[in-house]
């Protein structure tokens, strides 16, 4: 795993030096970045993304959910080095697990595509990344985040959905259906994602905890939806990620009595006595 590096000065490699990618003025890195856009016809926002979006960064992916409003052409002329990867399967998990295949940095940063994330905040966790942590997940609760785009229902939801999380499986979470993260690829070896829908932030979210792995939450703050209509649909995508909750738990008892069942375990008991 890469770390952070010291800007140039007496007995550091002058080679090494010159590979810095300078993020801010404490901090400089040699890992590359990937920044993963889902998007499906989101051409008239996509300029404020990617107006947003540091310099720095190793490479843009952006997964095209077979779009007819020219958002590939958009995104091309914003960014000239964008790679567009078209999406074969349908909703916002299969987005994301078509642009994880197509990364090719060492951290994988998740953004979505309406211009509610603010690409500036994107050093905060590159920064816990390198600092130590795993995954870094974004917070619209935590201490200095926000929301301007959240309902009452919505809220009270996550709310009611994030303290089942916290309570089933030891999590310690302010915010859990929220899309702006960013994680070691690494660790996609760890969580091997198999959903589809908006539900695919909160399996992430349980399975990095299942995994033990290092979780810092970053504050965030979410903007309006600049241009257009989100598709997410409070109950009918809050069932869905009850659902996703429920099925990994069962999941974690199973293993628990398969476990305790384990021929290894029975003969290490019988060696014993």
């Amino acid at each position: 795993m890469s770390s952070v590096l010291r800007p140039p000065g007496p007995g550091n490699d002058p080679l090494i030096a010159a590979d810095y990618r300078p993020i801010s003025s404490h901090l400089a890195i040699t890992v590359p970045v990937s920044v993963v856009i889902p998007a499906m016809n989101e051409a008239e926002n996509l300029p404020y993304v990617f107006k947003s979006l540091p310099g720095w960064i190793h490479e843009v992916v952006l997964v095209d959910g077979n779009s007819t409003d020219g958002t590939v052409g958009v995104a091309r002329s914003l960014w000239p080095e964008v790679k567009v990867v078209e999406q074969r399967g349908r909703g916002k998990g299969d987005a994301l697990i078509t642009g994880f295949e197509a990364c090719t940095g060492d951290i994988i940063v998740m953004v979505d595509a309406d211009g509610s994330a603010d690409g500036a905040e994107i050093v905060s966790y590159v920064s816990a990344l390198v600092s130590g942590a795993d995954f870094a997940k974004g917070s619209r609760f935590a201490n200095g985040g926000g929301t301007d785009d959240m309902t009452l229902v919505r809220r009270l939801g996550n709310r009611a959905l994030c303290a089942t999380v916290n309570r089933k499986f030891g999590a310690r979470y302010t915010d859990l259906c929220y899309g702006y993260n960013a994680f070691w690829r690494h660790c996609l070896d760890s969580i091997d994602l198999d959903c589809t829908g908006f539900e695919v932030e909160t399996l992430m979210n349980i399975r990095v905890v299942k995994a033990g792995l290092r979780v810092q939450e970053i504050p965030s703050h979410e903007y309006l939806r600049i241009h257009g209509t989100s598709n997410l649909r409070a109950v009918r995508d809050g069932l869905r990620v009850l659902r996703v909750i429920l099925r990994e738990r069962s999941n974690r008892r199973e293993l628990r009595r398969r476990d305790r069942r384990s021929p290894l375990l029975d003969t290490v008991r019988g060696e014993a006595s």
